[in-house]
């Protein structure tokens, strides 16, 4: 069995309320008193109960975050800035995933508050009509969104998020592949319905072959990170003086497969076709030619969003304590503070892009 309390007390020949002090508040006990605790504890082997502490005091210190995948190591990033940011604060983090499925966000969130989590971190499909959202706000549960970019005005524009101007940034890489000399760029996207972000990267892909008076090919939407059919891509490419000369994908493993399945279909990268993502995970780096890519501060977006989400709780928490006093309503200003940060990005320049051949200018 687990060293108790109690027995630590008795070891140190103390009350059982001083250690309960110590390990509370670690000022209010003497130093001799403290030593002697803490020798206890170390001999014992005890481990302090912070969980049960937690709920007592009306709160878990424990923040849930919902991410589409792990497999995208964009979100794998943004989490290892949550949980540095966390424990820098005293905080846990509990994360679950939902595949990129927009009916899977409400069981996801359901499971986290099961576990009594004060707040989460989400990214969702759509962050401006959201089922899921709208019940994190009538349960006053505080919320902050990474990734998803909310409009400054409009239903939406007071929920609190964290991300890159992903039009913006669109438009930049775009610019970027027109500034070379790319007349016939194709947008390559996961599906719109699934990815709020992906349709805000498609308004920036218009923005620039619009500003450039150049005629926007359809996109063309794929599920998950996987192309079209091999037959698809083939009729695609097949013509070398109507095939696109560029394409812009709406993340970075979107882009690395459409690296593989050109090459496996005898194209060269850049030679035949030039290609950008958009994320700058690190291995785009690692590859030859490397991948150019629009580069989000994922481990930033997770650290901020960490701790708007705390600061929110914070706030939340004395309000609540409040209440329960019988002093006043309680009030969560998490769901109403229109806290929107937006991060820089920096384009990657890589072996992947190039001006287009003579034959496809």
């Amino acid at each position: 069995m687990r060293p108790s309390i109690k027995q630590v007390a008795h070891l140190a020949g103390v009350s059982i309320a001083t250690v309960s002090r110590l390990l509370n508040k670690p000022g209010s006990v003497s130093a001799e008193t403290a030593e002697k605790i803490h020798r206890s504890i170390a001999e014992l082997g005890f481990r302090p109960n912070f969980t049960g502490r937690n709920l007592r005091a009306g709160n878990s210190r424990t923040v849930g975050v919902v991410v589409p995948t792990l497999s995208n190591t964009v979100f794998a990033q943004c989490l290892q800035g949550i949980e540095l940011a966390a424990r820098a604060l005293d905080y846990s983090v509990m994360f679950t995933t939902t595949e990129y499925l927009p009916e899977e966000e409400s069981a996801a969130v359901e499971l986290l508050l099961g576990h009594r989590v004060d707040g989460v971190i989400l990214t969702v499909a759509d962050a401006g009509a959201n089922a899921t959202l709208d019940l994190l706000e009538r349960e006053r549960i505080p919320f902050v969104l990474a990734y998803n970019q909310l409009a400054a005005t409009g239903a939406a524009s007071h929920r609190a998020s964290v991300s890159v101007d992903n039009r913006v940034a669109a438009c930049d890489a775009v610019s970027h592949l027109i500034a070379l000399g790319h007349r016939r760029i194709q947008m390559l996207s996961g599906r719109f319905n699934a990815s709020d972000r992906a349709m805000q990267r498609h308004s920036g892909y218009l923005d620039a072959m619009q500003a450039a008076g150049l005629t926007p090919l359809p996109a063309i939407e794929v599920e998950r990170h996987t192309l079209t059919a091999a037959t698809d891509y083939q009729q695609m490419m097949a013509d070398p003086l109507h095939r696109p000369t560029a394409l812009f994908c709406s993340n970075d493993l979107l882009a690395l497969s459409a690296m593989r399945d050109l090459r496996a279909l005898g194209l060269q990268v850049p030679g035949d076709i030039s290609v950008m993502g958009f994320d700058g995970i690190p291995v785009g780096a690692l590859i030859e030619p490397v991948l150019a890519s629009v580069v989000q501060p994922s481990e930033q977006i997770g650290d901020v969003a960490l701790r708007t989400l705390v600061e929110a709780i914070e706030r939340a928490v004395p309000a609540a304590a409040v209440a329960a006093a019988g002093e006043g309503p309680a009030i969560s200003t998490a769901a109403t503070d229109a806290v929107r940060h937006i991060l820089p990005h920096v384009l990657r320049a890589g072996g992947s892009v190039a001006p287009p051949a003579p034959l496809s200018s």
